[in-house]
């Protein structure tokens, strides 16, 4: 009788062994990618969404060869909560910890999202020496300017998008170009009161003036603030030709709405501006984004052809996810995978020191440009050339559509003003 139970247990398992395809039977471990995300906001979700799509194709083509071994990737997200008002710091480290301790991740990419959280995280990462690549939000400069004056503590920490200065850069590129077109110099900025939106405000003020600008006024509004009517009105007063703004909170949208419904007559000019940048922003405002102008950060966050790559990413995540790539934090999350995928290729191995090395060494033309980390800094060099770095992303809402306008290498339009607005020529 345990004969026959023991030749019926064989014949089971010959019968599992037959229908599974070769390899799935003992699949070999996963490489856990531990993704810290405020998970309820776009640089969250839209951070997921770039992961899981990224995984989903390298797994399909087998995985990733660490030394003759093939190996999938997994994903764990953890909401830190860290774009949520009120939400203390310390629970994003926290979330980081799991991932590390509990989840046992092998390398941490996305977050946390808030550059506070983000900095306070880093000794935290060097302690437990992970590998991190920062994919959305995380704005501020002070990041890789860390990893330059501490290399040594701090080499694990990578960022694979913009930063704030460079993103001023792009700004005032648009800025000139409107001033000598239209005769614009007078500009009001609308700020959150978070880090990187406080400090790169001041940087804008400071380089305007520098740049001869009139700088009309500055206002600073709360992370869930709901009126931004008093400072319409400002920029209204002062006779301001240009808006910048500086957020990533969802309520940016009601800012939105009320600059188009008070008929301001100067151009809402993003720098973060997380509402616009949505493909649902046109319907959710019944089409008072109209003119309003965003920078997604990188290229493929909004259709264009940066690269032969990048509308093919645009298509998938359009295909998957059932919308277009939403933000920042959709095309550089879903990077962030396949140059972590070379990374340990050419590595052969999960260390974080040799991974560290190979990253490096990175050189991948990629879905917004040529991919290459600052060997000191760790921060992507950007570029306006997709052939010669990392390529950012302008658009303006024209017509219920994303218009790329910048830079000028796949731009698909030009900016447009409302008819509201006078021009000093």
């Amino acid at each position: 009788m345990k004969f026959k139970y023991f030749k019926m247990l064989v014949l089971l398992l010959a019968a599992v062994l037959i229908i599974l395809p070769a390899g799935q039977a003992f699949a070999a471990k996963p490489i856990v990618l531990g993704c810290p995300l405020s998970t309820a906001f776009l640089y969250g979700w839209a951070a997921e969404r770039g992961f899981r799509l990224a995984v989903e194709e390298i797994n399909a083509k087998g995985g990733v060869n660490v030394k003759g071994e093939m190996r999938p990737f997994a994903v764990e997200v953890i909401d830190t909560r860290d774009l949520e008002p009120g939400v203390p710091v310390s629970d994003a480290l926290l979330a980081v910890e799991k991932l590390i301790l509990d989840k046992k991740a092998d390398f941490i990419l996305g977050g946390p999202i808030r550059s506070e959280a983000a900095l306070a995280a880093m000794p935290l990462l060097s302690k437990y020496q992970k590998v991190s690549i920062l994919t959305s939000g995380v704005l501020t400069p002070k990041y890789h300017a860390m990893v330059a004056e501490q290399y040594d503590k701090f080499k694990y920490c990578f960022r694979i998008h913009g930063e704030a200065v460079n993103l001023v850069g792009e700004m005032f590129a648009n800025f000139t170009e409107l001033k000598e077109k239209y005769g614009f110099n007078n500009l009001f900025i609308i700020a959150q009161d978070v880090s990187h939106a406080r400090g790169a405000a001041e940087t804008m003020k400071n380089v305007a003036i520098k740049k001869g600008w009139n700088v009309t006024g500055v206002e600073i509004y709360p992370t869930g603030a709901t009126d931004f009517s008093m400072g319409l009105l400002k920029a209204k007063q002062t006779d301001s030709q240009i808006i910048n703004i500086w957020m990533d909170m969802p309520e940016s949208a009601i800012l939105l709405k009320q600059w188009y419904d008070m008929k301001i007559p100067a151009l809402p000019f993003g720098s973060t501006l997380a509402a616009a940048e949505q493909p649902g922003f046109w319907k959710a405002t019944d089409g008072k984004g109209e003119f309003a102008l965003c920078n997604v950060v990188n290229a493929g966050n909004a259709p264009s052809e940066a690269t032969p790559w990048t509308m093919k990413f645009y298509n998938a995540y359009a295909k998957k996810w059932g919308v277009e790539p939403e933000g920042l934090g959709s095309s550089s999350s879903y990077m962030a995978v396949y140059v972590l995928r070379d990374a340990i290729e050419r590595a052969g191995s999960l260390d974080s020191d040799k991974v560290v090395a190979e990253l490096e060494k990175t050189d991948v033309a990629g879905v917004y440009g040529r991919l290459r980390f600052d060997p000191k800094s760790h921060q992507v060099i950007p570029s306006t050339d997709p052939k010669e770095g990392a390529v950012g992303s302008i658009l303006q809402w024209q017509n219920g559509k994303r218009i790329v306008v910048y830079p000028k290498s796949i731009a698909k339009g030009s900016i447009q003003l409302p008819p509201w607005m006078k021009t000093g020529k």
